[in-house]
């Protein structure tokens, strides 16, 4: 069996391989990070010594597979046109960034049409991604995060992710991130097996499963349909813990990363214990 990649966000204070100490010290064969502020449009360039450092400690660990996720201020479907102007080149810069840590999947959440309509917004950021995809590294792949469609977010369908793919020139560079609490919050009632099985045959049917490179693995504060991004723990919210065994079992989801966007505490205590959990309802199936 090959192993489990399972593990949670984790910060990098202090530098990008203090990022794989944390994992591995919470037992994460995967994690997710930023490379920058999440708060600012752009930081200081990461050095070759830096991504030296980072490049050696990631192989040296017991973490499989990084995965980094670009900043929220990023919204290539923004009708505001210095917005979308700084979106475009945080983007590049972001993929760039991924480029020299050796890392290739970038996390973006699409964008907001914060009006303007869905339809256009989808055009729109399918035409800047194809902007940045021209000028950025080529060997980094964008995920295309499922949204929970709170406010005027787009994405909050397969159908509208599977549009900005399709309408895209750069199409094999464009990949998926599964959210859970996200889908649930959008309207797919994931709390039985038979809904989560419907949900990911309509992924394979809209999206493609070969397309879904990560998934999020969240609860939801909030119920089915609500529209809003709520995220609570394993356990604790409106997605029954039977569904995340089943998620685990699953063997067409084995070889994509599960990252923890749970609320945790300062210690990692929770993602410990989580990551724990979703690594025993496979020794159970075994």
């Amino acid at each position: 069996m090959k192993e489990l990649l399972i593990g949670s966000h984790i910060s990098s204070a202090g530098g990008h391989q203090k990022a794989i100490e944390r994992g591995t010290s919470i037992g994460a064969t995967a994690i997710q990070i930023f490379t920058k502020s999440n708060r600012q449009w752009f930081e200081k360039k990461i050095t070759d010594a830096e991504a030296d450092t980072f490049k050696k400690a990631w192989a040296a660990s017991p973490i499989k597979e990084v995965v980094v996720h670009a900043a929220y201020l990023i919204n290539l479907g923004s009708s505001n046109p210095e917005t979308e102007s700084k979106s475009i080149k945080a983007l590049t810069d972001e993929i760039n960034r991924c480029a020299q840590l050796d890392i290739k999947y970038l996390v973006l959440h699409p964008g907001s049409h914060l009006g303007a309509g869905i339809e256009s917004c989808i055009q729109q950021i399918t035409r800047n991604l194809d902007t940045v995809l021209e000028q950025a590294a080529p060997e980094v792949m964008v995920l295309l995060e499922t949204m929970a469609g709170q406010g005027t977010n787009v994405g909050f369908t397969f159908e509208q992710l599977a549009a900005m793919r399709a309408q895209s020139i750069h199409k094999k560079r464009i990949g998926f991130c599964l959210d859970t609490c996200h889908v649930f919050c959008a309207g797919y009632d994931i709390s039985t097996e038979q809904g989560w099985d419907t949900m990911i045959t309509r992924i394979d049917q809209t999206l493609g499963l070969q397309n879904i490179k990560a998934i999020h693995v969240n609860n939801s504060q909030t119920i089915c349909a609500s529209k809003k991004d709520r995220h609570a723990p394993l356990g604790e919210g409106k997605i029954p813990l039977a569904i995340f065994e089943h998620m685990m079992r699953d063997k067409k989801l084995a070889a994509i990363p599960k990252i923890l966007e749970t609320p945790s505490d300062p210690e990692m205590k929770l993602w410990t214990k989580e990551i724990a959990l979703l690594k025993s309802f496979l020794v159970l199936n075994k």
